[in-house]
Protein backbone atom coordinates (compact mmCIF):
# COMPACT_ATOMS: atom_id res chain seq x y z
CA UNK A 1 0.00 0.00 0.00
CA UNK A 2 1.43 3.51 -0.63
CA UNK A 3 1.50 6.29 1.04
CA UNK A 4 -1.68 8.46 2.40
CA UNK A 5 -3.46 10.94 0.28
CA UNK A 6 -1.35 14.62 1.15
CA UNK A 7 -2.62 17.23 3.30
CA UNK A 8 -2.51 20.58 2.69
CA UNK A 9 0.50 21.32 4.07
CA UNK A 10 2.36 18.87 1.23
CA UNK A 11 2.78 16.30 4.10
CA UNK A 12 1.29 12.42 3.79
CA UNK A 13 -2.25 11.68 5.20
CA UNK A 14 -1.69 8.96 7.46
CA UNK A 15 -3.05 6.13 6.56
CA UNK A 16 -5.75 4.37 9.66
CA UNK A 17 -6.39 0.64 10.83
CA UNK A 18 -9.71 0.91 13.20
CA UNK A 19 -9.52 -2.21 15.43
CA UNK A 20 -12.07 -3.76 17.92
CA UNK A 21 -15.29 -4.25 16.65
CA UNK A 22 -16.93 -6.58 14.55
CA UNK A 23 -16.53 -4.91 11.50
CA UNK A 24 -18.38 -2.73 8.91
CA UNK A 25 -21.33 -2.09 7.78
CA UNK A 26 -22.73 -1.98 11.14
CA UNK A 27 -25.23 -4.61 12.61
CA UNK A 28 -24.40 -4.89 16.16
CA UNK A 29 -23.58 -2.17 18.80
CA UNK A 30 -21.74 1.31 19.30
CA UNK A 31 -18.54 0.54 18.27
CA UNK A 32 -19.74 -0.74 14.90
CA UNK A 33 -21.58 2.31 14.14
CA UNK A 34 -18.83 4.75 15.49
CA UNK A 35 -16.21 3.00 12.96
CA UNK A 36 -18.85 3.06 9.86
CA UNK A 37 -19.66 6.86 10.49
CA UNK A 38 -15.74 7.56 10.96
CA UNK A 39 -14.24 5.36 8.27
CA UNK A 40 -16.80 6.79 5.57
CA UNK A 41 -16.15 9.91 6.42
CA UNK A 42 -12.61 10.20 6.86
CA UNK A 43 -12.42 8.36 3.49
CA UNK A 44 -14.69 11.99 1.85
CA UNK A 45 -12.18 13.86 3.64
CA UNK A 46 -9.16 12.37 1.43
CA UNK A 47 -7.52 9.77 4.15
CA UNK A 48 -6.91 5.63 3.66
CA UNK A 49 -8.70 4.06 6.29
CA UNK A 50 -8.75 0.03 7.10
CA UNK A 51 -11.91 -1.38 9.12
CA UNK A 52 -11.07 -4.93 10.83
CA UNK A 53 -13.85 -6.60 11.82
CA UNK A 54 -14.79 -10.50 12.31
CA UNK A 55 -14.71 -13.37 9.55
CA UNK A 56 -18.11 -14.78 8.57
CA UNK A 57 -19.42 -17.91 7.34
CA UNK A 58 -19.45 -16.66 3.77
CA UNK A 59 -17.49 -14.44 1.29
CA UNK A 60 -15.99 -11.05 2.76
CA UNK A 61 -16.27 -7.67 1.10
CA UNK A 62 -13.04 -6.47 0.47
CA UNK A 63 -14.35 -2.78 1.05
CA UNK A 64 -17.66 -0.65 1.85
CA UNK A 65 -18.09 2.81 0.90
CA UNK A 66 -14.77 3.31 0.15
CA UNK A 67 -13.29 2.31 3.38
CA UNK A 68 -10.95 -0.95 3.28
CA UNK A 69 -12.10 -3.68 5.00
CA UNK A 70 -9.97 -6.69 6.45
CA UNK A 71 -11.74 -9.72 8.12
CA UNK A 72 -10.04 -11.76 9.99
CA UNK A 73 -10.89 -15.30 12.00
CA UNK A 74 -12.40 -15.42 15.43
CA UNK A 75 -12.34 -18.17 17.87
CA UNK A 76 -15.69 -18.61 19.39
CA UNK A 77 -13.64 -19.08 22.99
CA UNK A 78 -15.84 -15.86 24.51
CA UNK A 79 -14.41 -13.44 25.61
CA UNK A 80 -10.96 -14.82 25.37
CA UNK A 81 -11.61 -15.33 21.86
CA UNK A 82 -12.81 -11.25 21.34
CA UNK A 83 -8.78 -10.75 22.68
CA UNK A 84 -7.26 -13.51 20.69
CA UNK A 85 -9.16 -11.55 18.00
CA UNK A 86 -7.60 -8.44 18.71
CA UNK A 87 -4.33 -9.79 18.99
CA UNK A 88 -3.98 -10.43 15.83
CA UNK A 89 -5.55 -7.27 13.89
CA UNK A 90 -3.04 -5.23 15.92
CA UNK A 91 -0.13 -7.67 14.55
CA UNK A 92 -1.79 -7.73 11.37
CA UNK A 93 -2.08 -3.70 11.46
CA UNK A 94 1.05 -2.50 12.47
CA UNK A 95 3.28 -2.27 9.59
CA UNK A 96 0.23 -0.99 7.00
CA UNK A 97 -0.41 1.90 8.85
CA UNK A 98 0.54 5.02 10.49
CA UNK A 99 -2.46 5.34 13.02
CA UNK A 100 -3.73 2.21 14.65
CA UNK A 101 -6.64 3.14 16.65
CA UNK A 102 -8.24 0.10 19.01
CA UNK A 103 -11.61 0.64 20.02
CA UNK A 104 -11.70 -0.68 23.84
CA UNK A 105 -9.03 -1.20 26.54
CA UNK A 106 -10.13 -4.95 26.68
CA UNK A 107 -6.38 -5.62 25.32
CA UNK A 108 -4.47 -2.80 26.47
CA UNK A 109 -1.54 -4.53 27.92
CA UNK A 110 -0.97 -5.88 24.77
CA UNK A 111 -1.32 -2.58 22.46
CA UNK A 112 2.60 -2.83 21.83
CA UNK A 113 1.39 -5.30 19.54
CA UNK A 114 0.41 -2.51 17.15
CA UNK A 115 3.52 -0.50 17.36
CA UNK A 116 5.84 -0.50 14.29
CA UNK A 117 8.81 1.74 12.75
CA UNK A 118 6.91 5.25 12.13
CA UNK A 119 3.40 4.92 13.42
CA UNK A 120 1.35 5.42 16.74
CA UNK A 121 -0.93 3.42 18.84
CA UNK A 122 -4.26 4.60 19.91
CA UNK A 123 -6.79 3.79 22.05
CA UNK A 124 -10.89 4.39 23.00
CA UNK A 125 -11.10 3.96 26.65
CA UNK A 126 -15.06 3.40 26.44
CA UNK A 127 -16.62 4.09 29.60
CA UNK A 128 -15.85 2.31 32.38
CA UNK A 129 -16.31 -1.44 31.14
CA UNK A 130 -15.33 -3.22 34.45
CA UNK A 131 -17.92 -1.73 36.76
CA UNK A 132 -20.42 -3.44 34.48
CA UNK A 133 -22.65 -5.89 36.51
CA UNK A 134 -22.10 -8.93 34.31
CA UNK A 135 -18.52 -9.61 34.41
CA UNK A 136 -17.43 -11.66 37.39
CA UNK A 137 -15.00 -10.54 39.84
CA UNK A 138 -11.80 -11.92 37.82
CA UNK A 139 -12.84 -10.25 35.12
CA UNK A 140 -13.40 -6.73 36.35
CA UNK A 141 -10.11 -7.05 37.99
CA UNK A 142 -8.19 -8.14 34.54
CA UNK A 143 -10.65 -5.41 32.70
CA UNK A 144 -9.19 -2.74 35.32
CA UNK A 145 -5.79 -3.93 34.90
CA UNK A 146 -6.41 -3.43 30.92
CA UNK A 147 -7.69 0.13 31.68
CA UNK A 148 -4.35 0.76 33.49
CA UNK A 149 -2.17 -0.69 31.24
CA UNK A 150 -4.06 0.89 28.12
CA UNK A 151 -2.73 4.15 30.05
CA UNK A 152 0.79 3.21 29.68
CA UNK A 153 0.66 1.45 26.50
CA UNK A 154 -1.26 4.19 23.89
CA UNK A 155 0.23 7.32 22.23
CA UNK A 156 -3.11 8.55 22.10
CA UNK A 157 -5.56 7.44 25.08
CA UNK A 158 -9.23 8.86 23.46
CA UNK A 159 -12.51 9.27 25.57
CA UNK A 160 -15.93 10.05 24.85
CA UNK A 161 -16.50 11.68 27.67
CA UNK A 162 -14.66 15.14 29.88
CA UNK A 163 -16.29 12.95 33.05
CA UNK A 164 -14.47 9.62 32.22
CA UNK A 165 -11.03 11.45 31.14
CA UNK A 166 -11.31 13.15 34.51
CA UNK A 167 -11.68 9.91 36.56
CA UNK A 168 -9.35 7.64 34.55
CA UNK A 169 -6.38 10.29 33.92
CA UNK A 170 -6.54 13.03 36.14
CA UNK A 171 -4.71 16.06 35.55
CA UNK A 172 -1.78 15.24 37.81
CA UNK A 173 -1.20 11.67 35.82
CA UNK A 174 1.50 10.58 33.09
CA UNK A 175 -1.53 9.73 30.61
CA UNK A 176 -2.79 13.39 30.74
CA UNK A 177 -0.67 14.75 28.00
CA UNK A 178 -1.60 12.25 25.69
CA UNK A 179 -5.42 11.99 26.90
CA UNK A 180 -8.14 13.41 24.17
CA UNK A 181 -11.66 14.32 24.90
CA UNK A 182 -13.90 13.21 21.42
CA UNK A 183 -17.38 12.51 21.77
CA UNK A 184 -19.26 10.16 20.32
CA UNK A 185 -21.69 11.43 17.00
CA UNK A 186 -25.57 11.31 16.45
CA UNK A 187 -27.66 12.21 13.22
CA UNK A 188 -30.65 13.42 13.04
CA UNK A 189 -33.18 10.73 11.60
CA UNK A 190 -36.20 11.73 10.00
CA UNK A 191 -38.76 9.57 11.38
CA UNK A 192 -41.03 7.06 10.33
CA UNK A 193 -44.89 7.30 9.77
CA UNK A 194 -47.00 8.08 11.98
CA UNK A 195 -48.89 4.62 11.84
CA UNK A 196 -46.22 3.48 13.98
CA UNK A 197 -48.04 4.81 16.78
CA UNK A 198 -51.49 3.90 15.42
CA UNK A 199 -50.33 0.26 15.10
CA UNK A 200 -49.54 0.03 19.14
CA UNK A 201 -52.30 1.31 19.83
CA UNK A 202 -50.90 4.47 20.92
CA UNK A 203 -51.19 8.27 20.47
CA UNK A 204 -48.10 11.07 20.51
CA UNK A 205 -47.41 12.01 24.50
CA UNK A 206 -49.52 9.03 25.62
CA UNK A 207 -46.51 6.82 26.98
CA UNK A 208 -43.06 6.53 28.11
CA UNK A 209 -40.56 4.98 26.47
CA UNK A 210 -36.96 3.24 27.92
CA UNK A 211 -34.80 2.42 25.23
CA UNK A 212 -31.47 0.20 26.82
CA UNK A 213 -29.47 -2.85 27.09
CA UNK A 214 -31.40 -4.86 29.86
CA UNK A 215 -28.59 -4.50 32.26
CA UNK A 216 -27.96 -3.61 35.90
CA UNK A 217 -26.23 -0.66 35.50
CA UNK A 218 -28.87 0.32 33.01
CA UNK A 219 -31.47 0.57 35.40
CA UNK A 220 -33.94 -0.64 33.89
CA UNK A 221 -35.82 -2.67 36.64
CA UNK A 222 -36.15 0.62 38.63
CA UNK A 223 -37.51 2.31 35.65
CA UNK A 224 -39.99 -0.64 34.94
CA UNK A 225 -40.96 -0.76 39.05
CA UNK A 226 -41.01 3.52 38.68
CA UNK A 227 -43.84 2.70 35.80
CA UNK A 228 -45.64 0.13 37.29
CA UNK A 229 -45.96 2.51 40.82
CA UNK A 230 -46.73 5.91 39.68
CA UNK A 231 -46.25 6.15 35.74
CA UNK A 232 -48.07 5.81 32.72
CA UNK A 233 -47.68 3.47 29.73
CA UNK A 234 -44.22 1.78 29.40
CA UNK A 235 -42.18 0.75 26.17
CA UNK A 236 -39.44 -0.73 27.20
CA UNK A 237 -37.15 -1.99 23.93
CA UNK A 238 -34.24 -4.00 24.54
CA UNK A 239 -33.35 -8.14 24.09
CA UNK A 240 -34.96 -9.07 27.17
CA UNK A 241 -34.81 -12.85 26.77
CA UNK A 242 -30.90 -12.17 26.22
CA UNK A 243 -30.75 -10.61 29.78
CA UNK A 244 -31.93 -14.13 31.17
CA UNK A 245 -32.13 -13.55 35.14
CA UNK A 246 -32.29 -9.60 35.17
CA UNK A 247 -34.51 -9.77 32.25
CA UNK A 248 -36.56 -12.07 34.16
CA UNK A 249 -36.91 -9.73 37.19
CA UNK A 250 -37.75 -6.37 34.92
CA UNK A 251 -40.82 -8.85 33.35
CA UNK A 252 -41.83 -9.99 36.77
CA UNK A 253 -41.94 -6.27 38.36
CA UNK A 254 -43.73 -5.21 35.50
CA UNK A 255 -47.54 -3.95 35.79
CA UNK A 256 -50.08 -4.01 32.60
CA UNK A 257 -49.08 -0.71 31.55
CA UNK A 258 -45.49 -2.12 30.87
CA UNK A 259 -45.01 -3.23 27.57
CA UNK A 260 -42.03 -5.43 26.49
CA UNK A 261 -41.32 -4.52 22.28
CA UNK A 262 -37.78 -6.75 22.29
CA UNK A 263 -35.21 -5.61 20.16
CA UNK A 264 -36.27 -2.54 17.35
CA UNK A 265 -32.83 -1.81 15.45
CA UNK A 266 -34.95 0.22 12.76
CA UNK A 267 -33.64 3.87 12.90
CA UNK A 268 -36.93 6.03 11.69
CA UNK A 269 -39.29 3.49 13.89
CA UNK A 270 -37.44 4.50 16.67
CA UNK A 271 -37.21 8.56 15.93
CA UNK A 272 -40.73 8.72 15.92
CA UNK A 273 -40.79 6.43 19.11
CA UNK A 274 -38.62 9.10 21.06
CA UNK A 275 -40.16 11.71 19.26
CA UNK A 276 -43.30 11.30 20.34
CA UNK A 277 -42.95 9.75 24.13
CA UNK A 278 -44.27 11.90 26.68
CA UNK A 279 -40.68 11.31 28.17
CA UNK A 280 -37.54 9.15 27.51
CA UNK A 281 -36.44 7.41 30.82
CA UNK A 282 -32.31 6.69 30.35
CA UNK A 283 -30.74 4.77 33.12
CA UNK A 284 -27.21 4.61 31.62
CA UNK A 285 -25.08 4.90 34.59
CA UNK A 286 -21.03 3.24 33.42
CA UNK A 287 -19.60 6.51 31.64
CA UNK A 288 -19.00 7.71 28.15
CA UNK A 289 -21.41 9.91 25.89
CA UNK A 290 -24.09 7.24 24.90
CA UNK A 291 -25.91 6.64 22.09
CA UNK A 292 -28.64 6.24 23.16
CA UNK A 293 -29.21 9.46 24.66
CA UNK A 294 -27.74 11.47 21.73
CA UNK A 295 -30.35 10.19 19.56
CA UNK A 296 -33.12 10.90 22.17
CA UNK A 297 -31.71 14.42 22.50
CA UNK A 298 -31.73 14.73 18.47
CA UNK A 299 -35.28 13.23 18.17
CA UNK A 300 -36.29 16.48 20.24
CA UNK A 301 -37.48 13.65 23.27
CA UNK A 302 -37.69 15.31 26.70
CA UNK A 303 -35.14 13.27 28.51
CA UNK A 304 -35.29 11.91 32.50
CA UNK A 305 -31.94 10.62 33.19
CA UNK A 306 -30.08 9.19 35.46
CA UNK A 307 -28.46 11.80 37.87
CA UNK A 308 -24.44 10.55 36.95
CA UNK A 309 -21.99 13.06 35.76
CA UNK A 310 -21.71 11.49 32.14
CA UNK A 311 -25.23 11.88 31.85
CA UNK A 312 -25.52 15.46 33.27
CA UNK A 313 -22.36 16.36 30.94
CA UNK A 314 -24.11 15.65 27.74
CA UNK A 315 -27.36 16.90 28.20
CA UNK A 316 -26.11 20.38 30.08
CA UNK A 317 -29.29 21.20 32.11
CA UNK A 318 -31.50 19.98 28.97
CA UNK A 319 -33.15 17.61 30.65
CA UNK A 320 -34.55 15.86 33.92
CA UNK A 321 -32.29 13.55 36.50
CA UNK A 322 -33.43 10.72 38.97
CA UNK A 323 -31.17 9.09 41.54
CA UNK A 324 -33.03 6.12 42.46
CA UNK A 325 -36.85 4.25 42.00
CA UNK A 326 -38.48 6.43 44.42
CA UNK A 327 -36.92 10.05 42.67
CA UNK A 328 -38.09 8.74 39.31
CA UNK A 329 -41.54 7.84 40.43
CA UNK A 330 -41.68 11.87 41.81
CA UNK A 331 -40.71 12.93 38.16
CA UNK A 332 -42.88 10.43 36.59
CA UNK A 333 -45.65 12.49 38.84
CA UNK A 334 -44.74 15.48 38.18
CA UNK A 335 -44.91 15.92 34.21
CA UNK A 336 -48.46 16.28 33.67
CA UNK A 337 -47.46 19.84 35.89
CA UNK A 338 -44.63 20.70 33.02
CA UNK A 339 -45.84 23.21 30.82
CA UNK A 340 -45.98 22.70 27.02
CA UNK A 341 -43.45 26.16 26.50
CA UNK A 342 -40.59 24.02 29.42
CA UNK A 343 -41.09 20.80 27.40
CA UNK A 344 -40.66 22.78 23.93
CA UNK A 345 -37.74 25.02 25.90
CA UNK A 346 -35.91 21.41 26.36
CA UNK A 347 -36.67 19.78 23.34
CA UNK A 348 -35.05 22.60 21.26
CA UNK A 349 -31.81 23.04 24.11
CA UNK A 350 -31.73 19.48 23.71
CA UNK A 351 -31.15 19.71 19.69
CA UNK A 352 -29.11 22.83 19.76
CA UNK A 353 -26.49 21.19 21.73
CA UNK A 354 -26.69 18.07 19.76
CA UNK A 355 -26.03 20.40 16.69
CA UNK A 356 -23.42 22.30 18.26
CA UNK A 357 -21.29 19.59 20.01
CA UNK A 358 -22.19 15.94 19.19
CA UNK A 359 -23.01 16.14 15.19
CA UNK A 360 -20.91 13.04 13.08
CA UNK A 361 -19.22 16.23 11.43
CA UNK A 362 -17.72 17.68 14.28
CA UNK A 363 -17.13 14.53 15.29
CA UNK A 364 -15.32 13.77 12.51
CA UNK A 365 -13.26 17.23 12.25
CA UNK A 366 -11.95 16.57 15.61
CA UNK A 367 -10.42 13.24 14.58
CA UNK A 368 -9.23 15.09 11.28
CA UNK A 369 -6.81 17.84 13.77
CA UNK A 370 -5.58 14.39 15.43
CA UNK A 371 -4.59 12.71 12.19
CA UNK A 372 -3.17 16.20 11.20
CA UNK A 373 -0.81 16.01 14.25
CA UNK A 374 -0.35 12.31 14.12
CA UNK A 375 1.06 13.30 10.16
CA UNK A 376 3.37 15.60 11.40
CA UNK A 377 5.01 13.22 14.06
CA UNK A 378 5.18 10.38 11.15
CA UNK A 379 7.04 13.05 9.25
CA UNK A 380 9.33 13.63 11.81
CA UNK A 381 10.05 9.86 12.46
CA UNK A 382 10.06 9.07 8.95
CA UNK A 383 7.67 7.08 7.04
CA UNK A 384 5.78 3.56 8.22
CA UNK A 385 7.81 0.93 6.25
CA UNK A 386 6.32 -1.13 3.10
CA UNK A 387 5.13 -4.64 4.03
CA UNK A 388 7.29 -6.95 2.00
CA UNK A 389 6.21 -8.08 -1.15
CA UNK A 390 5.05 -11.79 0.22
CA UNK A 391 2.82 -9.63 2.38
CA UNK A 392 -0.07 -7.98 0.10
CA UNK A 393 -1.77 -5.22 1.41
CA UNK A 394 -5.10 -6.94 1.15
CA UNK A 395 -5.22 -10.20 2.45
CA UNK A 396 -5.90 -13.49 1.08
CA UNK A 397 -7.57 -16.09 2.06
CA UNK A 398 -4.95 -17.72 4.10
CA UNK A 399 -4.19 -14.52 5.93
CA UNK A 400 -7.64 -13.61 6.90
CA UNK A 401 -7.69 -17.52 8.84
CA UNK A 402 -4.49 -16.84 10.55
Amino acid sequence: MGAGASTGSGRARPRLALLGSRGIPARYGGFETFAEELAVRLVARGFEVTVYGERGPGPAPESHRGVRLVHLARARLGPLGTLLHDLACLRHARARHEVVYMLGYGAGAFLGLGRHAGNEVWVNMDGREWRRAKWSAPARLWLRAMERAALRCADRVIFDAAAVCEEVAPPASAARARSTVIAYGAACVPPADARVLRELGLAPGSYDLCLARIEPENHVLEIVRAATRGGGPLLVIGDVERARAYGRRCRAAAGPAVRFLGAVHDAPVLARLRGDARAVLHGHSVGGTNPALLEAMAAGALVLAHDNPYNREVLAGQGLFWRDENELVERLGGLAQLSAARRAELAAGARARIAAHYTWEHIVAAYEACLTGAALAASERGPVPEPPAALPARADARERAR
